[in-house]
This record gives C-alpha cells, structure tokens and sequence, in this order.
C-alpha cells in the first residue's frame, strides 16, 4: 500500500496568497481576470461544512488546453486567451496517478486512491493492493475505508452525481468495494471460486446510505425482463431500494425536478451511460439531464442537511469521447464539467465549502503542429501569418497531405492506407475521428501527471507534486478529520 502523507506545506501551517487572495480560500477571480501575485502568508484555521470533487474523467492538461480553446471559440473568440472556470482558481498541485502495478493507471485503481486514501491495483474498487483481481476471497481480506461511508457515518449528506453509469469505476469508487471493476451487475465466478459473500456494484448501491445518486446505468440494476443485464429473474433494485428508505426513484429530468426535496433521490436516466452532449439533438438524450442540472439538484438538495455534505461529480463521458478517437466530444463534455463547476462556485459559500477539481488519468491526447493563434481547434493546421510559409492553406505534411491541430498516440483514427495513395485526408469538425499513430480498436489512458485545482476552506493543500491518495487527506483534514 503507498500512502504519502509527507507534504511539508501541509506541516508548515503556512500559505501564500497570489493575486490578492490567499490560498486558503476565497472565491475564484472572474474569468480572463490577472492580478499580480503577492507574497503574503497566511493561516487557514478555517475547516470545511461541505466539501465538492469534481473528477473529469480523462481531463489531462492538453484537454483542458484544448477545451479553453475551443469554449472561446464557440463565443467567437480567438480561445488561446480563455481560461475555464476552475482555472480561476488559486491553488494548484500535479498529482501522480500511477496503480500500484500499472504506470498508466484505470479509473478503478485511481478513484480508489481518492476515495479511501490509499493506491491500489487496476481494476479494482476499493479494496487494497494485496487483492487478486477477480477474487471475490482476496477482495474480503483488503478492505479500505470508503470516503462514502465514513460521511454518512459522521452524519453528513451524500451525494453521487455522473455522466457515466453510476456503477462505473469512478462514481462506484464512493460506496463500492470490488474484486473487478466489471461486476456491476454480477460477480463472475471463476476457478470454481466461492462468490456468495461477494455483491456486485449496482447492489451495493442500493444497500448503501446516500442522499443524491444521479446518472446512468439502469440495465445494472434490472434483469433481463425489464432490458437488463442482471441474471436474476425478476430483477429490480430500485424498487427495493424505495420500500427501504423512502425514497424517490427517477429515470427523467421533469421527474427529478418533481421528486420530493426531503427524501433521497435515485436518479438514472439511461440504460448505460448517458447521451454525450454533442450527439444530443433536441430528440436523443431530450429527457436526461445535463451534468449542470444533476449538479444543482445535488447542491440544492444536500445543503439542507444542517451537518454539510460531500458530493462527487464526475464527467465520465471526456474519458469515453477520447477512446473513440472523437476529440470534438470529449471538448465538449468538458466545457459542459466547467459549467457545472461555475454553477457551484456561483451556488455556494467559499468560507465554508471546499471544491475540488481533478482528473483521475490523462489520455494519448497531444496538441501540434504550429497552427496560428486563433486557428480551429478541431480543424486543419493554417501556419502563422507572416511566416516565411505564410498561406491561408492547411500545411501540407511530407506525404503531401494536410493534418489537423489534435491527434492521438494510438486509437481507432489510426486508418490502414494504400503506400502509393497515402494516408486519407483528415476529417475535421465536432464528430471527427482524429488520426492516431498506433491502430488499436479503443484509444488508451496516459501515465503523466493531472490536476489539482481547489478554493475553499483547506484548498491551500493542494501543493506541489502529491500523490494522489492524498487528494483523500485534503478531502478529510478539511472537514477537520485528521
């Protein structure tokens, strides 16, 4: 188990405070805003009522560079000067996101790292390093702490809100504890093994304590009957789940809306993950909610909760535009995360609420070319003008062909072609496949280091270069835990 807690800021007591706001807290500047920085130290004795991570699943730093580029330039701007609204934020920390066996890590193994506070394997759900992938015994021997439980146990609201299945790695990484990451909706038995004590995903769910879980993924929690994928006949856990606690069951924006504000409310609003923004056309993906909404009906709900709260919102669908080799979709989930994020920053009080914006891993995703200031970012590369190759044509590539700003390593757009033809003209445009080098059928995560962006109470500890289980640590020393 790696656990690294050795962070000399976070001893020291002391701050630095840029552009007039210490980093300690304090709401964020308004965007494009540049203050001078300022040495002044300061101290933080200020502890959190609620604390909010947002996790944009897949959100390297040449994502972010290219969606601040590409949110400026749906307003008509040149883009290169935009800043998203989490970028406003004054602290700001690299974290390693490597498993405990695998250089570029999962989702599973990286969300556990945040939610338990240790690093653990690929693949796995909140269970420790010394698990077997796919045992359910080993899985019982490792249990971590959930982040999920220990807030109810302390009598704060819960909250869970995604764009992906709420039993995904990500969101599942909150209340789950698994042997694989793929038993959302049973646990495969193999060798013979004895699954008995083992529950998958979409039924820990249901048996767990939570205020707001909202996203997709209902054929996790229904048999087949009802379009399902689970092996029991008959099937139905939101319905178990309503006679135990209470609570209302939704499956659509004006239900959500409707859904009584004084009991828990399981929301799922799609049978796998939900629809992605750039494929919604005002008929597919009409009645879902966007991941603005399901964020301020989560706020909206869990502030009433005189204790405070935690919620977890994840943008899951940056992390599967990019697989797809779709840049334009994974842009535009990610301009949708900085809207969410500007609602909560907007909807509720900096002195007493930490929020939290990370990646859980990077993606193959790279930004080239010498395309000039203001070219689109999801179209051909123009040169710079005034260069001495100063043409308002594409630039021509050694095979004579053009090529765009974005690409991938590896990924679907790495189409076989003829030697004497070349490779194809690109495609260009929102639902481009942008080329890849190495043909694989999915593209695939990166091991470099993401993000950290906090303000709040405790946002002055994210410094430096952490590991990223002590995204965990930040979470709980804020709500004054340690």
């Amino acid at each position: 188990m790696i656990r690294n807690r050795s962070l000399t800021v976070l001893l020291s007591g002391a701050v630095l405070s840029l552009g007039g706001c210490t980093m300690a807290g304090g709401p964020p500047p308004a965007v494009g805003s540049v203050s001078a920085p300022q040495a002044v130290m300061s101290e933080d004795p200020q502890r959190a009522k609620n604390v909010i991570l947002f996790i944009g699943d897949g959100m390297g730093i040449s994502t972010i560079t290219a969606a601040r580029i590409y949110e400026g330039q749906k307003r008509g701007e040149s883009g290169e000067e935009n800043l998203l609204s989490f970028e406003t934020f004054d602290n700001v920390a690299l974290v390693k996101t490597y498993n405990t066996n695998a250089q570029v890590p999962d989702s599973a193994g990286t969300a556990t790292a945040m939610h338990s506070g240790e690093k653990t394997k690929i693949g796995v759900l909140g269970v420790g390093s010394g698990v077997t992938r796919g045992d359910c015994a080993s899985a019982l021997a490792n249990p971590l702490p959930l982040l999920g439980e220990e807030v109810k146990e302390r009598g704060l609201a819960l909250g869970i809100v995604s764009t992906a299945r709420l039993t995904h790695a990500t969101p599942a990484s909150v209340y789950a504890r698994s042997a694989d990451r793929n038993w959302e909706a049973f646990v495969e038995a193999a060798d013979g093994q004895d699954t008995s004590a083992c529950k998958d995903i979409a039924t820990q769910l249901v048996e767990s304590e939570f205020d707001v879980a909202l996203g997709g993924g209902l054929g996790a929690f229904f048999g087949s009957e009802k379009g399902g994928w689970r092996t029991e006949a008959g099937s139905d856990l939101p319905s178990a789940w309503v006679a135990r606690t209470g609570g209302s069951f939704v499956t659509d924006r004006s239900a959500l809306d409707a859904a009584a504000t004084d009991r828990p409310v399981l929301g799922i609003f799609s049978p796998s993950h939900m629809t992605y923004e750039a494929e919604k056309d005002g008929t597919k993906g009409a009645d879902e909610p966007t991941l603005t909404d399901m964020t301020a009906q989560a706020i909206s709900r869990l502030k009433t909760d005189p204790e405070g709260y935690y919620l977890m919102v994840e943008s899951g669908r940056i992390d599967h535009g990019h697989h797809a080799g779709r840049a334009g979709w994974a842009l535009e989930e990610t301009v949708e995360f900085a809207r969410a994020i500007q609602y909560a920053s907007d909807n509720t009080d900096p002195a007493e609420t930490l929020i939290l914006v990370t990646a859980d891993h990077s993606h193959v995703f790279t930004i080239a070319g010498y395309p000039r200031r203001g070219n689109d970012i999801l179209g051909l590369v123009v040169p710079p003008e005034g260069e001495l190759v100063n043409t308002e044509e594409p630039m021509p590539a050694s095979d004579g062909k053009p090529y765009t700003t974005l690409g991938y390593w590896n990924g679907p757009g790495a189409i076989p072609h003829d030697h004497e033809e070349g490779r194809p003209v690109p495609e260009t445009g929102i639902d481009a496949r942008q080329q890849a080098a190495v043909p694989l059928r999915s593209e695939t995560h990166a091991g470099e280091d993401v993000a950290l962006y906090a303000y709040g109470p405790g946002a002055h500890r994210a410094r430096g270069v952490i590991e990223q289980n002590v995204i965990y640590d930040i979470i709980r020393s804020a709500f004054g835990w340690e």
